[in-house]
């Protein structure tokens, strides 16, 4: 009984810091890579004019069909701040984060994570790949060809950044009770890492 007390005790100790550690998790945009239109890798581009020309063709045939398919990998960072409270172990926590993507404040498709979330120690930042499917065109239907494509390229073209780019999350954390959702959402942006407050 003395063991299954214990080992209850431990378990119960390393739920609680896994939340503590989940509830001081601050959040920015990192990177994106793999960028692709229509199937056409555009990651090392920097304008239209150095797309190849049978890439064009591609590119113009699916935008002239009604779609534009975009889809990139955006890196999203936790960072666990360095401060009082807190585990420095890392631990599953996060259960669920549905996510909401704008482009230029256009809110455009939405989704969860796959698998439980890694929540970083104390002092350390993990990195969040979300793989996103984007149809351009669905979404800035009075823009044209090459007005798309430069927004492509300005999110993950060789000069691109996710400036252009906001995440609206709601994380759903494991507790003692069971799962606990955030009351409302995080607003992540490039420029800075935020949290809850």
């Amino acid at each position: 009984m003395l063991v299954i007390f214990a080992f209850a005790l431990s378990s119960c100790s390393s739920i609680k810091d896994a939340v503590t550690n989940a509830e001081r998790l601050q959040w920015k945009l990192g990177s994106v890579s793999g960028m692709s239109v229509a199937g056409i890798n555009l990651s090392g581009v920097s304008g239209f004019s150095n797309i190849n020309p049978l890439d064009i063709v591609k590119i113009t045939s699916a935008f002239s069909s009604g779609q534009l398919p975009a889809n990139f990998t955006l890196n999203l960072l936790a960072k666990n701040p360095e401060g009082s409270g807190g585990s420095p172990n890392s631990s599953d926590a996060i259960r669920a984060l549905n996510w909401r993507l704008l482009i230029d404040n256009v809110e455009t498709i939405k989704g969860d994570i796959s698998s439980p979330i890694t929540i970083p120690g104390v002092g350390q930042t993990a990195t969040i790949p979300l793989s996103m499917s984007v149809d351009l065109l669905q979404f800035f239907k009075n823009q044209g060809l090459q007005s798309l494509v430069g927004l492509a390229l300005g999110i993950g073209g060789s000069n691109g950044s996710p400036a252009r780019l906001s995440l609206k999350i709601k994380p759903t954390v494991d507790t003692f009770l069971g799962p606990f959702t955030y009351p409302g959402e995080i607003t992540i942006i490039d420029k800075e890492f935020r949290g809850r407050n």
